[in-house]
């Protein structure tokens, strides 16, 4: 970003409210919004993500196109009142339970853009290619094999759905992680995507991760990747939580984007992303939502900024030279990235508008809005949403509410059924 104001003319009062622009959301696994807490009860004394994980595998081993559809569409209405209007959905339960294909490959990831079709949203679908249990090479586990692809059969699936596209869609690619996709794959289906394809890849999540990258190829995952691929402006590098002082600046200088996802971050108790050196640096970034323990942009600025206070016990650290409030570096920081993150130029159309009544926005300026919005409270502001020219949310609510929750409501009670 600039010295010069990147806001400058995307915060307006209008007779509507105080109209914002809308924010995207980098990292989505929609399914997992219909698990959220369910995992809040000690299953061992040292409970970590590798705990939680085993949880999330029997729950993703229910899921059907249908339920899928249902899950995803509760989940982007939220995500659209909250304030998103674009999901990159890191889709990777591919297959049925026992690994075989559905009759159409594609089964559930069409249910995935007929759920952002529906709801309004704008979505980058990245279809995750997921190969091995470890960096060793491992075969894939009972309960990962519906996640499984071999690399023409992965690039099957990118060339099915790419045709699907259109000014709201668009079709990237996922790599799940190092410890999942050998690297003559990586090479492999990189050399057969279009050569703008948003690529997003999670890395450096666990230290775990970081322990069993050094112990096979002496180097560490962000060290590895940077060294051995050509990351740049179409890269996002998901979570990127442990890193040293190299590779911050490396990410930083090769222009890719880091996915923070505060909230679930903290609920897997996975650590704290180095966000001062690396703004320092110049890096770009932006949010996501991950898992769906929150569904709000709010909480994940707030908890970013928040992070950063308790483990440096000082006040007010993303900001920049000529941007002193934290509340507009950090929305400037996620309109930034967005195009290149999620593959799409945003619509200057697509906007959210705030409740300029809310008691916490009262006398609320151009300037001071944003650090209110994000920092004065948790009442929702957003009041009502446009995207692709399409009134989504109204009075707070997504236009099609109750019909999207009854039919969650029944989908998530049969999904929990013994």
């Amino acid at each position: 970003m600039s010295n010069s104001d990147p806001l400058a003319g995307q915060i307006v009062a209008t007779d509507a409210g105080w109209r914002v622009p809308g924010i995207a959301n980098l990292h989505s696994h929609a399914f997992q919004r219909a698990m959220a807490g369910l995992a809040e009860h000690q299953t061992h004394p040292e409970d970590s993500f590798w705990t939680w994980r085993e949880i999330m595998y029997r729950f993703a081993a229910r899921m059907t196109p249908e339920s899928t559809y249902a899950v995803a569409a509760q989940l982007y209405a939220e995500m659209l009142e909250a304030g998103y209007t674009h999901v990159c959905e890191f889709h990777y339960v591919h297959h049925q339970p026992d690994g075989t294909p559905y009759a159409d490959p594609a089964a559930m990831s069409r249910a995935l853009i007929a759920a952002a079709r529906d709801t309004g949203i704008g979505m980058t679908l990245l279809p995750v290619l997921y190969m091995t249990g470890g960096f060793d090479g491992r075969e894939l586990s009972v309960r990962q094999r519906r996640f499984g692809h071999d690399v023409d059969g992965f690039v099957r699936l990118l060339d099915l759905l790419r045709p699907q596209q259109n000014a709201s869609l668009r079709v990237g690619c996922a790599f799940h992680s190092l410890r999942a996709v050998p690297e003559t794959a990586m090479r492999e289906v990189l050399s057969a995507l279009p050569a703008d394809a948003p690529v997003h890849i999670h890395i450096a999540e666990q230290v775990g991760e970081v322990q069993d990258c050094l112990a096979l190829r002496n180097a560490r995952p962000v060290e590895w990747l940077l060294r051995e691929f050509p990351v740049d402006r179409r890269w996002t590098l998901v979570h990127a939580t442990h890193l040293t002082g190299e590779e911050t600046r490396g990410i930083a200088a090769s222009g890719a984007t880091v996915a923070i996802c505060p909230t679930t971050e903290a609920n897997l108790g996975d650590g704290l992303f180095p966000l001062r050196d690396y703004l320092q640096a110049g890096g770009r970034w932006g949010i996501g939502s991950d898992s769906h323990v929150s569904v709000s942009p709010v909480e994940e600025l707030r908890w970013l900024e928040y992070g950063q206070r308790l483990v440096t016990r000082h006040r007010n650290i993303a900001v920049l030279r000529g941007s002193p409030s934290v509340g507009r570096t950090l929305l400037a920081g996620v309109l930034d990235s967005a195009a290149d993150a999620t593959g799409l130029t945003p619509d200057p159309q697509d906007a959210v508008w705030l409740d300029a009544h809310a008691p916490v926005l009262a006398g609320a300026t151009q300037e001071d809005l944003v650090d209110r919005w994000l920092f004065a409270g948790n009442r929702p502001l957003v009041r009502s949403v446009r995207v692709g020219g399409r009134d989504v949310v109204a009075d707070g609510r997504h236009v099609d509410h109750e019909a999207i929750a009854r039919r969650y409501g029944a989908t998530v009670r049969r999904l929990l059924e013994d």
